[in-house]
């Protein structure tokens, strides 16, 4: 039986072991400003829980709500203050935005320096030369979670399902910096249960619930869910069949209480390191 790599333990560990002591020793607290538009009840979910933790971990905690229809401009002009006021070290745009909004140009105008997400052109383009400023916080999480657990990870044969610019293009990154040698899959791959069959670290970010079969895991593998879908009798579940998956893999994250609670986590360790920088 797989062991649980334990997101929501290691997250509190590291909010308030090392965030909340280093925050403590600056000479203002840092700021993280969270912009949410309309009122997709997920995102207003996560908002909430990024505004607990930055309250519990001594952050100077913004949000600022926008109805759905919001236009381009207000939008820009919103992060143009943000960007401009000294007491905001990081800013989150809460993704996703309505339809009517162009968020590529939203998250480009977001200052490279408060980008805590790690989703600015500036910081994915260092991420691909190994030294970016912020890194994009799931996938950090992901990162920083299996070094908790001393994984290790070179040499291994690591397979990434999902290609977004969110999670899958800088998980792929950050796995073959720390040795793996890296596939990535998607809709268009052929064969995915081959891929997976000799995945030795397996990252599944594809938003479709239970969509691997625990068959298909490699016996002895790290598998780490980073999926959330709300089955039709409303219990939570990730991308890949737990039950089935945990009697075959070493390590795996559970979905809840896996990948999220770190994801929150590195944002709060993202905007300590822009404080620290900008003081």
């Amino acid at each position: 039986m797989a062991q649980l790599l334990d997101g929501r333990a290691l997250s509190r560990k590291l909010n308030q072991g090392c965030v909340k002591p280093a925050a403590s020793e600056l000479a203002r607290k840092p700021g993280l400003a969270v912009v949410l538009v309309g009122s997709d009840p997920a995102s207003e979910v996560y908002v909430g829980r990024k505004g607990l933790v930055a309250g519990r971990v001594g952050f100077h905690h913004v949000q600022i709500t926008r109805p759905v229809e919001t236009s381009q401009e207000e939008l820009m002009q919103i992060v143009k203050d943000l960007n401009e006021d000294p007491a905001i070290d990081g800013i989150l745009v809460q993704m996703p935005l309505p339809k009517h909004l162009d968020a590529t140009q939203i998250l480009d105008s977001i200052d490279p320096g408060k980008d805590v997400d790690g989703f600015h052109p500036a910081n994915t383009g260092q991420l691909s030369q190994g030294r970016a400023k912020f890194v994009a916080c799931t996938p950090l999480g992901v990162m920083k979670m299996l070094e908790g657990s001393e994984i290790p990870l070179s040499g291994k044969e690591a397979v990434v399902i999902g290609r977004s610019n969110i999670v899958g293009r800088p998980m792929a990154m950050l796995l073959e910096q720390a040795g793996c040698t890296v596939t990535v899959c998607h809709s268009r791959t052929k064969n995915l249960q081959a891929h997976v069959e000799r995945a030795e670290v397996l990252v599944v970010a594809i938003g479709r619930a239970e969509h691997v079969p625990g068959a298909w895991i490699r016996p002895g593998a790290v598998v780490v869910d980073v999926g959330m879908n709300r089955r039709e009798d409303g219990t939570l579940c990730g991308d890949v069949d737990f039950e089935g998956a945990s009697e075959r893999a070493a390590w795996i994250t559970p979905v809840p209480g896996g990948v999220g609670p770190m994801t929150i986590a590195m944002l709060m360790h993202n905007t300590l390191l822009s404080a620290k920088a900008r003081q």
